[in-house]
């Protein structure tokens, strides 16, 4: 997720509330009052733990020199006290917010009144922790031209391996109230240097630009990489220190941010003060930014099924909809033709009705289906043909108004769907032992027990019966709850709260009931579950599918340096999954890396692709 820095354009300076409920140093009850200034500085305000000693009250004559300004988004600047004092935890920077455009420069040498506040980036609730800062400031330029204190190199020798200490039980799980210790811990090592002016050298680029001009880059090259350049999230104690967000200080209009993917190279020197914002938490704001050199990152394509072999591939479109323009469309049609090898089966997320995110109670999208499989005749693929349920209006989440689902894609020449009428929103599809003891569904396509508040605002997954060459093949199409919720990495709990997973877990369950109910009646059934899992290899959802050994996830056959699907915030992890039943022994998994790496993409996903024998 992006930044918060280009989004928003106003930032509250002073989060009383926060003092109020006790989540920050200091009391509602201090607010206002002044300390004893005569001589504060910039390091006292810091203090050695995450939160100013001196919250809340007003300061006067707090001297530093201007080491960046910020004229869009949270608008204010940067000052540095040249004479740090001698304890590496207290920081010798400070953000001033001005909330209008500053009318310092880099370099002025400035006195500053104002009020030592702790904003909470993204509020109280999302988790985060606080940024210290003077607002309502008062400033005076002493003098200009000054030089900008030298600054601190980031590197992979400053930052330690050791991500995190434990939250204090006594306070939440909160650790803002301990003391930092920035040669033990990364996050700690961050802190103490907020708002400080800091540089990076020539370092990898591990998430590519986004729509909101920034990019992440790792200071440790050799921390969990992939052969592409990326860094990978391998566990919940992985959490890859090196990683560090990178914005500019110039305005996009007067200089665009450069364009960078995965594996290329921020050449130079990136230097500027160390920000904290909601989208990333510690953030270089580059006064000067290094030039990106490409590494010729290249898009992956499959390979094609044998004659007897089924491929089976999952993608997220990204809420695909008929006013989406036609090179949306065009573009995911060659990459299922191309990159993908034109699966027989394609189960994909996220698509919407027929009017997208307009709001007026439409929910069938056989416009968005046929739009998209006439694109894909056109790239050169096969006429696949399609099978959905429309969900009832606004009741499965996602964009308002856009109704997304999942639908399945199907090449007739290779593969037949087995239609079995009276599937819809709210019936569920059933298994029945059929003819020989094969197991079979009673709705197909058909949802899996719809009416479980497991899938209560969210998707509810499709089920659908297939053959090939003779043999069944059952096929669930998924997309479990989003990670909405989830308190951040970076965030003042540690470990953070991770909210969002009790209802994937209950999904998950639902799921491997139904497997179950497949496999009891035909053990050697080969069962498909797949889509967008919003969920990790190693998390307790993966665990909820597998129970029981119903399933086996199918990433975990690739070395554990391309378990990926996605990129998120540096990180390269596991969404998108697809599962096995056991009767599937042998097969061949791929996930394609078309889009998650790169600064141009036509969805934020890879698509995952499984072939195998039936």
């Amino acid at each position: 997720m992006p930044s918060s820095i280009p989004r928003s354009a106003a930032v509250a300076a002073v989060v009383t509330a926060a003092l109020a409920a006790g989540l920050l140093a200091g009391s509602s009850a201090s607010a206002e009052t002044t300390a004893d200034t005569a001589a504060v500085r910039v390091h006292d305000i810091q203090g050695t733990t995450r939160t100013s000693p001196l919250v809340g009250q007003q300061v006067t004559g707090v001297t530093g020199i201007v080491t960046g300004v910020r004229t869009y988004g949270s608008r204010g600047f940067w000052i540095q006290d040249p004479q740090a004092d001698d304890n590496p935890a207290t920081s010798e920077g400070l953000f001033v917010f001005t909330s209008s455009v500053p009318t310092v420069a880099v370099g002025d040498a400035v006195s500053v009144n104002g009020t030592v506040g702790e904003y909470v980036p993204g509020g109280l609730n999302s988790g985060n922790q606080s940024m210290t800062q003077l607002s309502k400031p008062t400033v005076t330029v002493i003098s200009s031209g000054n030089p900008v204190p030298a600054p601190v190199t980031i590197s992979a020798w400053s930052v330690p391996s050791a991500y995190t200490p434990e939250g204090d039980p006594a306070a939440g799980g909160s650790i803002n109230g301990l003391t930092l210790e920035p040669k033990r811990y990364a996050l700690d090592y961050y802190e103490s240097l907020e708002g400080s002016n800091v540089r990076v050298g020539s370092s990898r680029v591990v998430g590519a630009t986004d729509p909101y001009s920034e990019l992440w880059v790792t200071v440790k090259p050799w921390e969990n990489p992939n052969w592409r350049g990326g860094t990978v999230y391998g566990s919940y104690t992985s959490q890859n220190t090196g990683r560090l967000q990178i914005q500019s200080l110039t305005p996009i209009a007067q200089q665009p941010f450069p364009k960078a993917n995965v594996g290329d190279v921020l050449s130079g020197t990136t230097e500027g003060p160390l920000d904290f914002n909601q989208f990333g938490g510690y953030t270089l704001t580059a006064r000067t930014l290094g030039t990106v050199v490409d590494r010729g990152l290249e898009r992956e394509t499959t390979d094609k099924q044998h004659r007897n072999e089924l491929a089976v591939a999952t993608y997220n479109v990204e809420n695909l909809d008929p006013s989406d323009p036609q090179e949306k469309f065009d573009a995911l049609a060659s990459a299922v033709v191309k990159n993908l090898a034109s699966p027989d089966i394609l189960a994909l997320e996220e698509i919407q009705d027929n009017n997208g995110a307009k709001n007026d109670g439409t929910v069938v999208a056989d416009q968005t289906l046929k739009k998209f499989t006439d694109a894909i005749v056109a790239a050169g693929g096969p006429a696949y043909e399609w099978r959905s349920i429309d969900p009832e209006n606004n009741k499965d989440g996602g964009e308002p108004g856009g109704n997304i689902r999942q639908a399945f894609l199907f090449n007739p020449e290779r593969v037949s769907f087995t239609d079995r009428a009276g599937g819809d929103a709210a019936t569920a599809t059933d298994v029945v032992r059929a003819a020989k003891g094969r197991a079979a569904l009673t709705l197909s396509p058909g949802r899996i027990d719809p009416a479980n508040t497991a899938w209560e605002a969210s998707r509810k997954p499709l089920a659908g019966e297939f053959t090939f060459r003779g043999r069944t093949v059952f096929v669930v199409a998924n997309h479990f709850g989003s990670k909405g919720g989830d308190e951040s990495l970076v965030g003042h709990r540690q470990p953070p709260n991770r909210s969002s997973e009790a209802k994937r877990l209950l999904q998950a369950q639902a799921v491997n009931a139904f497997v179950k109910d497949v496999l009891a009646i035909e053990k050697d059934a080969d069962v498909l579950v797949l889509g967008d899992i919003n969920d990790f290899e190693f998390s307790e959802t993966t665990k909820a599918l597998t129970e029981g050994g119903a399933l086996y996830p199918a990433v975990k056959a690739l070395p554990r340096s391309e378990r990926y699907s996605y990129v998120y915030q540096g990180n390269s992890q596991v969404l998108d999954q697809i599962l096995t039943s056991p009767g599937i022994r042998h097969f061949e998994y791929d996930s394609v890396h078309i889009n998650a790496e790169f600064a141009d993409q036509n969805s934020d996903h890879d698509p995952q692709v499984l072939r195998f024998r039936p």
